[in-house]
């Protein structure tokens, strides 16, 4: 199911991140990207909570930095939270380290379920997300609250809430989600140590609140790409990167390729398995994106193989698929893999993968250009309202908007129109606010639950 969207998403985001569209296209794309994203949701909500009923859910737990992970949802509800008039308040503990040791991606998916239900059945008012560490009995816990001025949910409706395909008067009026969204946090809290608790009052509001059980490291965290850097090359004095493409879908093929080789990498490609193992033993790539499911030989038969060729020791071999249970995960380490990646993927995923396992040195865009530099004043004037607009739109590194308001800006702005459409097809969106400026105030950021 998520194979075919991989490459409906990856072709839709390149397409939008293109010069020379009409406003109307990058609509149109717009509306292919979102459509996509949501149909993912709604297939990866149905899958995970497969995997909960067949008891194949375990917790990765690894060193993150839960002050990012706050930050990165915050940019990604700020522009939905503003077209709705609303406010977002993050109250986030500045006590709260830098390095934690949980699930990350697990309390991501809960926390950002609460705060986009949230969002959806508040229509006045904000959303306020706060988060804090407390100690209990020496053993550190991540406490989280999610608070909205929506709706509310009526007290007979309460006992249901967190259960699987149950939705609110709200959920069904809106005729949004499975309604298993918020079965799947509660799931998932339980793993971690803890229970979502809620709170609400119809007509006034709804508070959900959660703890669970978080370490401190005993190591750093491993280095990976800032959320706000733009990969636009490979940095001088390494190795000519040999990559080799192992996937049977040309989709695939065509977008990793894409992701890979204007950065400066040699990238071969084969079809299925034995094709790799020949061309791995003959080229010897110092990384294989190696697909799981194909004809002729499966990803599982040919990384073995290429484990075992004479040179195979130092092919580092990172399995691809959209299955993600967590004992295809195993079969996938046990055959070789070193990592995995989940389909559809994203090129900073890739990016970090490569950074993580052969140590590649990326060449990233600058805080700001020397053009942008010299010229402060091409914004003199502009009316407050579009500087908010702008400044929002790069913050989330919304291409699709950013090129509606270049278009806006036509004719009386064209030189700014021009940077805008420049920096976005440098996906330079730090030339942006560099130009607008990161931090100036604009207006307040703004359907059942599950």
């Amino acid at each position: 199911l998520r194979t075919p969207l991989n490459a409906i998403l990856g072709f839709a985001q390149l397409l939008i991140r293109g010069r020379g569209l009409t406003p109307e296209q990058h609509e149109h794309l717009e509306v292919i990207n979102r459509s996509g994203e949501h149909l993912l949701s709604l297939i990866n909500d149905v899958l995970e909570m497969s995997k909960i009923e067949a008891g194949r859910l375990t917790l990765n737990e690894r060193v993150f930095d839960p002050r990012r992970l706050f930050a990165d949802l915050e940019s990604m509800l700020r522009l939905r939270v503003r077209d709705k008039g609303l406010t977002l308040v993050c109250e986030i503990d500045p006590a709260i380290p830098e390095e934690l040791v949980g699930d990350p991606a697990k309390l991501r998916q809960v926390v950002l379920n609460l705060l986009g239900n949230a969002t959806k059945f508040t229509d006045s008012g904000g959303v306020t997300l706060r988060a804090a560490l407390r100690v209990d009995d020496d053993a550190p816990r991540l406490w989280v609250e999610v608070e909205d001025t929506g709706r509310g949910i009526a007290a007979d409706e309460l006992p249901r809430l967190f259960r699987p395909f149950e939705q609110t008067k709200s959920g069904r009026v809106s005729q949004e989600g499975t309604g298993l969204g918020l079965t799947i946090s509660q799931h998932f809290v339980k793993m971690m140590g803890g229970e979502i608790r809620v709170r609400s009052e119809p007509g006034v509001g709804s508070v959900f609140t959660f703890d669970v059980a978080v370490d401190l490291p005993r190591a750093p965290c491993e280095p990976v790409l800032d959320v706000d850097s733009r990969v636009v090359g490979l940095a001088p004095g390494q190795p000519r990167w040999r990559i080799l493409i192992v996937e049977d879908r040309w989709q695939n093929r065509d977008l990793l390729r894409s992701f890979l080789e204007p950065l400066g990498f040699e990238v071969r490609e084969a079809v299925h398995g034995e094709e790799a193992v020949a061309i791995a033993s003959e080229w010897t790539p110092h990384l294989v994106w190696m697909d799981i499911r194909m004809p002729v030989m499966d990803g599982y038969e040919a990384t073995r193989r290429i484990k075992a060729l004479p040179r195979g020791r130092d092919i580092v071999v990172v399995a691809l698929s959209a299955n993600v249970f967590e004992d295809e995960r195993a079969r996938m380490a046990a055959a070789g893999c070193a990592d995995f990646v989940a389909k559809p993927f994203r090129a900073k995923v890739i990016y970090e993968a490569l950074v993580r396992h052969l140590g590649c040195e990326f060449v990233c865009a600058p805080e700001a250009s020397a053009e942008v530099a010299n010229d402060p004043g091409i914004v003199d004037g502009l009316p407050a309202e579009i500087v908010a607009e702008l400044r929002a739109a790069a913050l989330a590194a919304d291409a699709g908007l950013l090129g509606e308001l270049a278009a806006a800006l036509r004719p009386g702005w064209s030189a700014l129109a021009e940077r805008v459409e420049a920096a976005v097809h440098d996906f330079d969106y730090e030339a942006i606010l560099a130009l607008v400026g990161r931090d100036a105030p604009g207006p307040a950021a703004g359907g059942g639950y599950g």
